[in-house]
This record gives structure tokens, C-alpha cells and sequence, in this order.
């Protein structure tokens, strides 16, 4: 009997343990806080998802290595020309872009089609003037979401300090504001 309740107790806890990481995982990826403690610190710090290690193309042919951008801000959005709310929000994305200093804060718009000609061809068809680009590489951690449009901001220092999953309308005050 004694041993049931031990090996009980020890399912249990690997289970407390799995799930507990899992969370930590998910959070990372998904861009919410978590904590960490430093044993040698009383208190706990939030850590941050960063500017990723990525390399997308530009339209010319140009590789741009994100983690490169450090020192201005920088608007990210995962996009595709089949996808109908990425479409809705596109004209409000190209207002804020033209509203916008662009020595202090990069646009990134990654398209997730299937060949780089369609974005390309959206883009002209749809008279945007934004700067697209294409995965170089496979998509990080932090960009691989559930579903498209998702936008992520970071700020001079690479730090994540908004996401948005789903479509959103950017050509507004919040957003200059933001971006300053």
C-alpha cells in the first residue's frame, strides 16, 4: 500500500512538472510574461520575447537579418494575399507606414504565401506602398501562430511590447504614438 501511494505522489508530481513547463513554453512563444528567478535575487523579472534570429527577402533580392534592426522600432506583421481580415487591415497598415518616421521604426511585413509572386502582385494590384518581404528561412518560434494576421512590435531594444493576433486597424493615434 505503501508503494502505491509513492508511486502516486511521483505521477503526480512529474505531471505538476510537465504541465508547468509546457505553460512556460507557451508563454514564451505566444508572447506573454513569465517570470524567472534568480537564486541569488529575492525578486523575479519579466522575461521578454525578443527580436528573433530571422532572415527574410525583400522584392529586390536583399536578405534583412532582424536581430540587425536593434536600435529602432520595429513592426512586424505575418500576412498572406489569400487571407481576407490580412487584406481588411492592409490600407490601415499603409497609412500608419506614411505617417510614420522611418529612420526610428522599420515595417516588416512577411508574407506567408506560397510563392513571393502573389504578395508582389497584391501589393502593386492593391497600389500598397509597404515594404514586403519573404521568409529566407523558417519561421521562429515567436512567429509561428495559430492564425494570420498577427502583428508583433518591438522596441529599440529588441523587446516585445505588443502583439496582436487577428486583424486589427492601425491608422490610429495608439499606434503613432507607439511608434514614436
Amino acid at each position: 500500500m505503501k508503494n502505491l501511494i509513492l508511486i502516486g505522489s511521483l505521477v503526480l508530481i512529474t505531471s505538476i512538472i510537465a504541465c508547468s513547463n509546457n505553460r512556460n513554453e507557451q508563454a514564451a512563444t505566444t508572447g506573454q510574461q513569465q517570470t524567472s528567478t534568480d537564486s541569488n535575487t529575492a525578486t523575479s523579472q519579466p522575461v521578454m520575447p525578443t527580436l528573433p534570429a530571422f532572415a527574410v527577402v525583400d522584392a529586390n533580392g536583399n536578405i534583412l537579418h532582424l536581430e540587425n534592426l536593434k536600435g529602432k522600432k520595429v513592426f512586424v506583421n505575418l500576412w498572406a494575399s489569400w487571407c481576407p481580415p490580412c487584406k481588411r487591415e492592409m490600407p490601415s497598415i499603409a497609412k500608419l507606414y506614411k505617417s510614420i518616421d522611418t529612420n526610428k521604426v522599420t515595417f516588416v511585413m512577411v508574407s506567408l504565401d506560397d510563392k513571393f509572386e502573389k504578395a508582389k502582385a497584391f501589393v502593386r494590384a492593391a497600389k500598397l506602398h509597404l515594404p514586403v518581404f519573404y521568409p529566407a528561412e523558417n519561421l521562429p518560434p515567436l512567429f509561428n501562430v495559430e492564425g494570420i494576421p498577427s502583428t508583433f512590435i518591438f522596441n529599440e531594444n529588441g523587446e516585445l511590447i505588443k502583439r496582436v493576433d487577428g486583424g486589427d486597424q492601425y491608422n490610429t493615434d495608439e499606434y503613432r504614438t507607439l511608434l514614436k
